[in-house]
């Protein structure tokens, strides 16, 4: 929640092109005639000497909210090497991405102007482009930047990657959840959702998405086979304040069972059904205005961004072991931030190491211009490093290397 007051303003529809792409066709080498050559060597067994197998480390998709891009970071990599940039469209919000089975990664990104779909070729970085600007069936009047601009807000990729959710914020009237068919690259519904949908969350199964209505105390939840919606409110303090309240939700995140985690003012963590709207509570003594969430496991990453409405903690980054519903030293660490943060993703090195992947693109526009890890085995005991990546990344998601 910001502290100024949001303006009422219009949209307008924003026509970019939709690009295609050509195939090239090579014949085959001829063949060389076969002779008898000796077998290979087997290759050497990691595990057999007691060395652990090594996998390729995981990348990293940022919005950068000050520009028209997203940056793929890759944190293995020396500071100067890490980052490279995609244009993307202006002022980048929600991201998401879908790694087929061939290994080849499409990434998604809720623009002001509208959704882009990128190319983001992990095997090829030189050739990583955006393929699509496809406009919103609810467009933004004009285009702009920070917390109260219009246009796409929060995004989600169906686990098959059939489908994208995009929240997309009309200033006047409500918001509304577009449905974007991947096979056919266009839009095929859309429905009214809450105000200011920061984040978009999909089922584990893709049985249904939901919206977070940051100004509306709710969470809306939208059946993907009937797009017909179900609305829960979320208000573990009460609704009194209306649009001046703090004590919102921004973000959500989906538990393998299909339940959802709203962390609210770093005191209370609600759990709610999607589907019966029944709710339980997990305490926390992150003590910080909730933003961002991520799970790792059972534990609950959460970017607490500071002292505001009945939180006065500082920023920090709670991990919060959902599985333990008792508060105790050892189900909770909580690790201070430098300034706000905004979204957080857990990245994993070649080893298997997990880090928590902190955005500093606070969208108070009090963040920093990069992001930080927060090493995860030992969170508060292992030191922060902090990466820059110019443009201000503010939704951050994980996704496969090579």
């Amino acid at each position: 929640m910001s502290r100024f007051a949001p303006s009422r303003r219009s949209l307008l529809l924003a026509v970019p092109a939709t690009l295609a792409l050509g195939l090239l066709g090579c014949a085959p080498e001829p063949e060389a005639p076969s002779r008898p050559s000796p077998s290979p060597a087997p290759e050497p067994d990691p595990a057999a000497d007691g060395a652990p197998p090594t996998e390729a480390a995981t990348l990293l998709l940022a919005s950068l909210a000050h520009r028209s891009a997203v940056a793929v970071i890759d944190p293995a990599r020396p500071d100067a090497e890490a980052v490279r940039e995609i244009e993307v469209g202006a002022a980048p919000w929600g991201v998401g991405v879908h790694t087929a089975a061939d290994g080849a990664s499409t990434g998604y990104v809720a623009t002001a102007e509208g959704l882009a779909v990128v190319d983001l070729a992990v095997q090829d970085p030189a050739a990583a482009r955006r393929t699509a600007l496809v406009p919103y069936l609810h467009p933004a009047a004009r285009i702009g930047q920070g917390e109260y601009r219009p246009g796409g807000l929060g995004l989600a990729v169906a686990p098959d990657g059939s489908r994208v959710y995009v929240a997309v914020m009309p200033d006047t009237g409500a918001a509304f959840l577009e449905v974007f068919d991947t096979a056919s690259a266009g839009w095929i519904g859309s429905v009214p959702v809450g105000t200011r949908p920061f984040d978009v969350l999909v089922a584990p199964d893709g049985s249904w998405a939901a919206s977070v209505d940051h100004d509306s105390f709710t969470v809306t939840v939208v059946d993907a086979e009937t797009l017909a919606v179900t609305t829960h409110e979320v208000a573990p303090f009460g609704t009194e304040g209306g649009l001046a309240s703090w004590e919102k939700t921004h973000y959500g995140v989906v538990e393998p069972a299909g339940t959802i985690l709203l962390p609210v003012q770093g005191q209370v963590i609600v759990r709610l059904d999607p589907r019966s709207g029944r709710t339980e509570t997990i305490s926390s003594a992150a003590n910080s205005h909730a933003h961002g969430t991520a799970l790792a496991g059972t534990r609950l990453l959460t970017v607490g961004t500071g002292d505001f409405g009945s939180a006065t903690g500082g920023p920090n980054l709670s991990v919060r072991d959902t599985a333990v519903p008792e508060l105790r030293a050892t189900s909770e660490w909580v690790v201070p931030l430098r300034v706000p943060h905004e979204t957080v993703a857990v990245w994993r090195d070649a080893a298997g190491a997990e880090f928590a992947a902190v955005a500093g693109g606070n969208t108070r526009e009090e963040g920093w211009d990069g992001i930080t890890l927060v090493p995860l085995d030992a969170p508060g005991a292992a030191p922060s490093r902090e990466l820059p990546v110019p443009g201000y990344p503010q939704a951050i998601v994980s996704f496969p290397g090579q």
